[in-house]
């Protein structure tokens, strides 16, 4: 069901922008769609080849961008100068805590920090829109550390 509206909204997004509307772009969207977690382009360019897709790199980095203009998709960065992307569908809206050593992410959702978003915006004369809260730290149990310390 969200995926039939994923398609809607990019479909009317792609004509209004007089974009065309090709196989291969939604076949990138249910790629995208399905793939649980974050993904770079690249994460979801080689997914789709071990599937058989005939699909180009330039196609999949592409329709990304559109799918992010449109918002279906959402684009991230947590500080390592890779884009990454994920569903604007099927999660509730979540923020990110981020290892620094081994690049895990914990997404997570707490009010609080919605609430305050708010009374900033609020307290600065601004209409909130939007946001986007990462935690960046370190792991503090190494066993659950991909990053292993060499001595």
């Amino acid at each position: 069901m969200k995926n039939d509206q994923a398609r809607d909204i990019f479909r009317t997004f792609l004509k209004n922008g007089k974009n065309r509307i090709t196989p291969e772009r939604f076949e990138v969207l249910d790629s995208a769609l399905n793939y649980i977690g974050h993904f770079g382009a690249d994460d979801l360019f080689i997914i789709m080849k071990r599937n058989k897709s005939r699909v180009s790199r330039a196609t999949v980095y592409n329709t990304l961008e559109l799918l992010a203009q449109c918002d279906v998709l959402v684009k991230r960065n947590f500080g390592d100068n890779i884009t990454r992307y994920e569903s604007n569908f099927k999660k509730n809206k979540h923020d990110h805590l981020i290892c620094m050593d081994c690049g895990r992410i914990v997404e997570f959702s707490n009010a609080n920090i919605k609430k305050l978003q708010e009374e900033i915006s609020k307290e600065l004369g601004f209409d909130a829109e939007s946001f986007s809260f990462n935690i960046f730290a370190r792991c503090k149990d190494p066993k659950t550390c991909k990053y292993k310390k060499s001595k």
